[in-house]
């Protein structure tokens, strides 16, 4: 069935939202910045970026480019609340959303051109809408599938409208440059350029046989990503595969190597992992511990057993069992713990009364947090440190295992 994909794309989200929250900001180069010594550019205006100011830039980096830049620590939470309220206008359109990330988002219009008449009012509607309640601006991609709508978005920043359809596939594609597409990144566009492929024509036009004796079988899905061929479809969260993994991690404020420290910040990882499993029920037998060192070297361990569990103290004991067994040969900048091996939870409290009763402490902490704040009720020895940054991941959602908490 013929398909027509729309991509949005929210221009320059994060400082958008605080020009809006703060009118003093609106015309003038900022850039949004995390709330820790360590922070960098997470993302910048369109007034910054005209000066070069660009995400990942270290701070003295931004003001070197663009000395009157004004930088505004990031309030995640504002962000992920004007999200669902943007997500929400996209269902009046249809059913049909897929999340992208916090900022981007596919919507499948196909079943729903009868009733609005065509794609490009949809977009002038949901352009107008996103204006009027939100004082914000996006760019619209529409095309036959996911791959081109991603594209189509891109091509006219800020507050564009572009349409790819069927008759301008390969005019599109003929001389695009490969790292153009959603799904190429440099490590790959570097090994297509030594075979002599530099555009999407060339790519779609190149012997599939080559491409998958280089590439594996996703060698034929690269030589149809030249063509601009996809059968994705779009996903709504509710239609989602099941989360697979549970996971936090944290850029310290400063490398450390006291043991007390690390221990400390282990802790404290462990809890916002095992709170989050307990909130949607689900129970893990793997724990995985990543350390980044000072000069970047990432070392990853886990341990496995027949137990499962979701209590933030068992979480924790995993872990600092690897950490036990993991000779730290100099200064960790970075820490992360993941649960994986999930299996849903039927509610049952435990059958020993040891274990019960530590079941049901976990639960009221769990509610009393809930009601009162993350951090109302927690372990002692955390009390009074520095709180761990909830950063945007990537694939975060709306709703779900994937909504994370933010600060």
């Amino acid at each position: 069935m013929k398909r027509t994909i729309m991509h949005i794309d929210m221009n320059a989200f994060f400082a958008a939202v605080e020009q809006q929250r703060n009118p003093q900001l609106r015309g003038k180069p900022i850039a949004v910045t995390g709330g820790g010594k360590r922070t960098i550019i997470t993302t910048s205006s369109y007034e910054a970026r005209r000066y070069g100011v660009k995400t990942g830039m270290n701070l003295w980096q931004a003001r070197n480019v663009c000395p009157e830049l004004t930088l505004v620590v990031g309030n995640n939470r504002l962000y992920t609340d004007t999200s669902k309220r943007i997500i929400a206008l996209f269902h009046d359109f249809t059913p049909q959303v897929e999340v992208f990330s916090v900022d981007e988002a596919f919507l499948d219009l196909s079943g729903s051109l009868q009733l609005f008449g065509s794609a490009q009012r949809v977009a002038y509607l949901l352009k107008a809408r996103i204006r009027q309640a939100f004082g914000l601006t996006c760019s619209v991609g529409i095309a036959p599938n996911k791959l081109l709508a991603k594209l189509a978005s891109e091509m006219q920043k800020p507050d564009g409208l572009t349409i790819i359809d069927s008759t301008r596939i390969a005019a599109t594609l003929e001389y695009l440059p490969i790292g153009e597409l959603c799904g190429i990144g440099k490590r790959t566009a570097s090994q297509l350029n030594r075979l002599g492929i530099f555009t999407c024509g060339e790519l779609g036009r190149f012997p599939g046989d080559a491409l998958r004796r280089k590439f594996g079988i996703i060698g034929l899905r690269l030589q149809r990503m030249g063509r601009g061929e996809d059968d994705a479809p779009v996903i709504p969260g509710t239609q989602a595969e099941p989360v697979k993994t549970v996971g936090h991690g944290v850029t310290l404020a400063q490398d450390i190597d006291d043991p007390e420290e690390i221990h400390t910040q282990l802790l404290r990882l462990a809890e916002m992992v095992g709170r989050r499993a307990r909130r949607y029920r689900v129970s893990g037998r793997t724990v995985t511990l990543t350390i980044r060192y000072a000069d970047f070297t990432t070392f990853s361990s886990q341990d496995s057993s027949l137990e499962w569990i979701d209590r933030s103290d068992e979480i924790y004991r995993r872990a600092r069992g690897i950490l036990d067994r993991t000779p730290l040969c100099q200064p960790v900048r970075l820490l992360g713990i993941r649960l994986s091996g999930l299996q849903h939870q039927n509610g049952q409290l435990q059958l020993f009364d040891e274990d019960r009763r530590r079941q049901l402490t976990t639960l009221a902490m769990d509610r009393m947090n809930e009601r009162y704040g993350t951090a109302a009720l927690t372990f002692g020895s955390i009390l009074g440190q520095e709180s761990v940054a909830r950063v945007i991941a990537p694939a975060w959602q709306p709703a779900g295992i994937r909504d994370v908490e933010v600060e």
